[in-house]
């Protein structure tokens, strides 16, 4: 290697070094004040919550005080200590839900509390290992299974940053009768090269309708290749009201988004052959081709949706499990049933409900690159504005309004579904950079509005039969000719002594791509296209059968005028049909202690040049899992993930999307198998793992690339530690 060459990659590492220093006490007394003030807040007795009348039916579904189902897998047991001394508190309860976006539903999710698989928690892949990513904690990705992708690009410069990033849908809320805090930190490697993340979750209710919280979200990769480390920040704080009537939900977050952008490494034999390579003396050495060049995203959105119901009251019994606790304690000294007691109440029962959602979001984005190689034309084949420097930003901002009227299901035997029909506007305004070079440039904005009229028919209560369709057709502005409409049905029977599930899913749409696949003005790309709406169709069926640790999917999707980043990286679109099919089968065996999960998809593009996918994707995960005490649960094992090979999508830094592969450059990825080994420890509110990460590193044919000429990490130590508070 040129002596330059490697004097200049040593500056940079004395350059990462001497930041770390600054940055780390700055960063540990950051975390010192932010957790005196959790706990401050946290000890506030005015915020002491009250207890909801949560009431187990006799089936064995737990509901809340209006009915509202609730996992029991999320029912924390009751605080005793060793001595078997009942603590005097209050038993905490707590269950958590997240949204649909546009008409604001609920969806029970379970609580943050599962001790399997914990190590996997903060894999940039994803729990299965589904995603290419470029290597680093927090970096872009893009999942190798085809369904898992979104349909459009609607946060266009935010999507391949759905490991960190989340919409309103991503959103959880909590109602719980006692204080829940929920502090997770997660660490790898050293302080030059290594990875931490910091994540808080803060939860209180005023009473038993109100309850409001605030969230934090702290990421820091280093990076163990030169130039690509990411920083990511988000905080955010929510409320939610949950009354008979009226019901609201209000969130709001910021996301700041930082990332150094390297192009990749020079040369791939560096991991693969780095016997025929010069020592240049450790990874981060290795040469890369971008230097002094970044990307920065901000992200405001706030959201709102709530609802007011009118309805009756009407007289109802119920039986519960008595609340005496003299009669609890001898059930249970005797390991009897807790005994029943059966009351008349009177209960609301709602028939219909006027709905309101507000969403507004504005998102910056901007790139640089302050020192550009001389051969630029190896990396775009254009410039525009400036040469051997790139200063593009963009801003685009979003106010959307949903007013809906919903028939609610239940309010007397005939009403078998709800139904629901709604309105939305939304108002978009983009701002691009001026393409003709001067002194004073100015701005171009463009404006769309679009108006959709929408409707939906659900049945969600029962366990034997529930099904969903809903879909929405645009009437003005941008909206003309689009629509789309989605349905799923699930069935539930009995299968000797299992209960099989059953779920199909189809969707018809036809949609205009996102506003920055028709529109992109940069020193680099620049684009005004004409893009024709984008018509898909797909099926798919699920079976589930919970007992034998089965589930099966196979779908099959068409799409026309597919949309996607040519090997130039810039906007395409195929003008025929090009098939997607798919099926995976995830099958769990178990013996005494031992576990063996495992994932096997496959996919078949018809077009491969244009949509390439990997043909075979497996996930497998073998551990013991056993109590070593009565309160502490280990989880020893390793797991496997592999893909066959295929001409994976390339990544370009200066619109930051993935895109095919050059005619010059073709590489192909996979074929490599990642190995990890990891013990998970499960103690009451504590969870720890241990991961030893790529644990095969330098093994078989050493291709540890995800994305074309960005490896992954080499082997690496990870640890995690997770809290729950319940104060």
């Amino acid at each position: 290697m040129h002596p330059l060459i490697l004097l200049n990659n040593k500056r940079q590492a004395r350059s990462g070094m001497i930041n770390c220093c600054i940055f780390a006490p700055i960063m540990k007394r950051l975390l010192r004040i932010y957790l005196l003030l959790l706990l401050f807040v946290a000890g506030l007795p005015a915020m002491r919550a009250q207890v909801p009348l949560n009431t187990m039916n006799p089936n064995g579904t737990m509901r809340d005080q209006y009915g509202n189902q609730i996992d029991p897998a999320t029912q924390p047991d009751n605080l005793e200590d060793s001595t078997q001394t009942n603590i005097q508190s209050i038993p905490p309860k707590l269950y958590m839900w997240t949204l649909s976006e546009t008409l604001g539903e609920r969806t029970i999710i379970p609580a943050d509390t599962a001790n399997l698989d914990f190590q996997n928690t903060n894999l940039v892949e994803g729990m299965t290992g589904h995603y290419n990513y470029l290597g680093n904690l927090g970096a872009p990705r893009l999942s190798r299974i085809f369904r898992d992708r979104p349909a459009v690009m609607g946060d266009f410069f935010l999507s391949p940053y759905s490991s960190f990033y989340f919409g309103p849908e991503g959103q959880k809320f909590t109602n719980s009768n006692v204080p829940y805090t929920n502090l997770t930190y997660y660490k790898a490697g050293s302080r030059i090269n290594g990875e931490d993340r910091f994540k808080s979750y803060f939860s209180v209710n005023a009473n038993k309708r109100l309850a409001f919280g605030f969230q934090f979200d702290y990421l820091y990769g280093r990076g163990y290749y030169a130039n690509q480390s990411t920083s990511h920040f988000n905080a955010g704080v929510f409320g939610s009201y949950i009354g008979e009537q009226y019901q609201m939900h209000l969130a709001y977050n910021h996301f700041y988004l930082k990332m150094n952008e390297n192009g990749g490494i020079t040369d791939d034999r560096y991991i693969t052959r780095p016997e025929e390579m010069e020592d240049v003396g450790g990874n981060q050495y290795i040469p890369t081709l971008l230097d002094g060049t970044s990307n920065r995203n901000k992200n405001m959105q706030v959201y709102l949706t709530h609802r007011y119901r009118l309805g009756f009251r009407r007289e109802t019994t119920k039986i519960e499990e008595t609340q005496d606790p003299v009669a609890r304690r001898r059930a249970e000294r005797d390991s009897t049933e807790i005994p029943k007691d059966t009351f008349i109440v009177e209960e609301f029962v709602p028939v219909t409900s006027f709905i309101h959602t507000f969403k507004v979001e504005r998102t910056q984005h901007r790139f640089r690159s302050n020192s550009e190689p001389e051969d630029i034309s190896a990396l775009y084949d254009n410039t525009y504005l400036q040469e051997g420097f790139s200063n593009d930003s963009t801003t685009a901002l979003r106010m959307k309004n949903v007013l809906g009227v919903s028939l609610l299901e239940g309010f007397n035997k005939y009403a078998k579904a709800g139904l629901t029909a709604y309105v939305s506007h939304q108002f978009s305004r983009y701002t691009l950079m001026d393409m003709t070079p001067s002194e004073r440039p100015r701005p171009q904005q463009y404006n769309e509005q679009e108006v959709y009229v929408g409707g939906e028919l659900a049945k969600r209560q029962g366990t034997l039969l529930h099904y969903n369709v809903n879909g929405e057709i645009g009437l003005a502005g941008q909206a003309i000719g689009q629509f789309k409409v989605n349905g799923d049905v699930d069935l539930n029977f009995r299968l000797g002594k299992d209960t099989v599930n059953f779920r199909a899913r189809g969707h018809v749409s036809n949609l205009l791509p996102s506003f920055y696949m028709r529109h992109y003005h940069s020193n680099h790309f620049a684009w005004d296209n004409d893009l024709k709406k984008e018509f898909r169709t797909g099926v798919e069926g699920e079976l589930n059968i919970q007992r034998w640790g089965t589930n099966l999917r196979a779908g099959m999707e068409n799409i026309k005028n597919y949309t996607y980043f040519n090997q130039q990286a810039l906007p395409a679109q195929h003008a025929g049909n090009i098939q997607v099919l798919s099926a995976s089968l995830n099958q769990d065996f178990k013996l005494g202690i031992f576990h063996l999960d495992n994932e096997v998809t496959w996919q078949k593009s018809s077009n491969s040049a244009v949509l390439p996918l990997p043909d075979l994707s497996l996930y497998h995960n073998f551990y013991l899992l056993a109590k070593l005490v009565k309160v502490l649960t280990v989880q020893l094992g390793a797991e496997l993930n592999y893909f066959t090979s295929y001409h994976a999508p390339a990544y370009t830094p200066a619109i930051q999307q993935f895109h095919l592969q050059p005619e010059d450059d073709q590489v192909e990825i996979g074929g490599y198998p990642i190995v990890n080994a990891y013990i998970n420890l499960h103690l009451k509110r504590t969870r720890i793992f241990v991961m030893m990460y790529h644990l095969n590193a330098g093994m078989g044919n050493r291709q540890a690339f995800l994305v074309p000429h960005y490896p992954i990490n080499s082997r690496l130590l990870k640890i995690g530690i997770s809290w729950n508070f319940y104060d």
